[in-house]
């Protein structure tokens, strides 16, 4: 008997749980989007009605303050109007969402203020939050504000030359003065800049292809290396045959003092006295005063012939010439040999060679002096 009774209350729930699916399948499903459209596009004249709309809705809410007056629903949807900037047109979205907030809470009372701190205290206090009413009509003057503006006519973006004047006038300042950026900071900011973004798409290739990459990268280091051999050698050049830099005028005493045309007119003037001994002396400070004047070296009015040549480079092909133009030099002058007109005609074809800026005389040439002089 109690396993019957069992049996049937067993099968009385059962029953009871397939009806209430069944009901719940039959039941039609509330939609998903009750809500309404959370914005629309309106016109300036819809946005001007819209606002006093809200405005009296702030009214009666203020009044009232129950549900049906400050109900949320009736604020509506956000307002997208087009706003005119210069001749650029664009949509601008104004939301009411903070007034939907307040709504939301207007129908509670307002709440007590809150006790002052006692005297004594150094912080003043500062109230959490102001009243509901306080921020009805807040939000009251914020619409009205909305809808003078929208009123305002549309013109183009103001240049606030006057803030740019007040910045310029900080600008100008003597502790702003290294902030003014100049065209050597441009040009290398624009340097930097591209430094950037090869060394970027060098990664992104390598990335990508690991060969290119690498090429990349190591064509940049034996470019960097072969510049930085290349000027070493220049500079080890320089030093050897001491380059100087151009200057106005010679200094006093040195042989470039004195112009190397007026040097070979002296010698030409004691060769055709017969002075062959003060003529080479002459022919060969021409010779130094002209290559001198090329700052083929620094002028040193205290430098020995010998020096003079150590500072030609083995290779210049000058060198030969003025090699055998000191020798004649030395022979002749410090030498105190006595000279003749082959000696002389020999030393002036060398010297008219180095003058000339050529390679030494020839062979022909200097056998031809020799005959010369001989005859």
């Amino acid at each position: 008997m109690m396993l019957m009774r069992r049996v049937f209350g067993n099968a009385a729930v059962l029953a009871g749980i397939l009806a209430a699916i069944a009901a719940t399948a039959q039941t039609p499903a509330l939609p998903s989007a009750q809500a309404t459209v959370r914005r629309h596009d309106v016109s300036m004249d819809d946005y001007r009605q819209h606002l006093q709309s809200l405005s009296s809705l702030v009214d009666a809410c203020a009044k009232a303050r129950n549900l049906k007056s400050c109900d949320p629903t009736l604020i509506g949807p956000d307002d997208r109007l087009p706003l005119v900037t210069g001749s650029h047109t664009e949509q601008r979205l104004v939301r009411y969402g903070w007034l939907r907030l307040l709504f939301s809470k207007a129908e509670d009372p307002d709440e007590p203020e809150a006790k002052l701190p006692k005297p004594g205290h150094v912080e003043a206090a500062v109230l959490d939050h102001l009243p509901t009413s306080e921020l009805l009509r807040e939000a009251k003057q914020r619409l009205e504000g909305d809808l003078a503006q929208s009123h305002a006519p549309s013109g183009a973006v103001s240049p606030h030359a006057q803030e740019r004047a007040v910045m310029q006038q900080v600008l100008a300042a003597p502790e702003f003065r290294d902030l003014q950026p100049t065209v050597r900071d441009s040009v290398m900011e624009r340097l930097g800049n591209w430094l950037n973004r090869l060394f970027e798409s060098a990664a992104n290739l390598k990335a990508r292809s690991a060969w290119v990459g690498r090429a990349l990268v190591w064509g940049f280091i034996l470019a960097v290396s072969v510049a930085l051999v290349w000027s070493l050698l220049r500079l080890e050049r320089r030093w050897r045959v001491r380059l100087t830099p151009d200057i106005d005028r010679p200094i006093p005493g040195a042989a470039s003092a004195r112009d190397w045309q007026l040097w070979l007119e002296d010698a030409r003037n004691a060769a055709a006295s017969g002075l062959w001994r003060e003529a080479i002396h002459f022919l060969y400070w021409a010779a130094i005063s002209r290559l001198e004047s090329r700052r083929l070296w620094p002028a040193d009015r205290a430098r020995t012939p010998r020096e003079y040549l150590a500072l030609v480079a083995p290779e210049d092909p000058r060198q030969p010439g003025l090699s055998q133009l000191t020798s004649t030099f030395e022979r002749f002058w410090y030498g105190g040999r006595e000279a003749g007109e082959g000696d002389y005609k020999q030393a002036e074809v060398l010297a008219s060679s180095l003058i000339a800026g050529g390679a030494p005389a020839g062979v022909r040439e200097l056998s031809a002096a020799r005959e010369g002089g001989a005859r």
